[in-house]
């Protein structure tokens, strides 16, 4: 078969420092760059991203109702929390949660945990933006700031499930991240 004959799909190359990037709020701190997005691919199948998780700080618990979730943690160490079960994270470790399965991420190091998060169908690179603050790479850290008023409507419009917004601000009281 040749060349003119094979429906090929896009390419995408992302550079360092090219992605849209979100400072987060307590009580995860840290950011998150976006780097494949539908609107970067012309795809609706996944987006992905990177997710920098300060020292001391945590992804709440929290499920998806319609999404598969593939992360990589590549930096730090701490704990998952799988439907309750708790499991060591360390650079190396990978972490699938289907749908409906409960997660939360705890950064117990001293140093900054990263994780490459992978989600299908997409949607969590909308809630970063909604929740977060625009960054720019090499800008220094903002004090620990809250969740927006609305964060019950960001997560309903975008990839959450179940998730009660006073609760979710309830646990994000700020703290100084180190």
């Amino acid at each position: 078969m040749d060349d003119a004959m094979i429906n090929r799909g896009k390419a995408v190359v992302v550079q360092p420092g090219e992605p849209a990037s979100y400072w987060q709020p307590v009580p995860a701190n840290g950011f998150s760059d976006i780097h494949i997005t539908p609107e970067t691919t012309g795809s609706s199948t996944l987006s992905m991203g990177i997710q920098t998780i300060a020292p001391g700080c945590y992804i709440r618990e929290h499920w998806h109702d319609k999404n598969e979730e593939l992360l990589h943690f590549t930096q730090g160490e701490g704990t998952a929390y799988v439907d309750g079960v708790p499991h060591p994270i360390r650079a190396g470790t990978t972490i699938y949660v289907g749908p409906w399965r409960k997660h939360k991420f705890v950064n117990e190091g001293t140093t900054e945990m990263k994780m490459i998060w992978v989600l299908t169908p997409p949607g969590l690179e909308n809630f970063f933006a909604g929740i977060g603050r625009p960054r720019q790479a090499g800008e220094p850290t903002p004090e620990p700031f809250a969740r927006p008023d609305n964060v019950a409507e960001i997560e309903r419009r975008t990839v959450f499930a179940g998730l009660d917004g006073a609760a979710s601000k309830q646990q994000a009281a700020p703290a100084k991240s180190g």
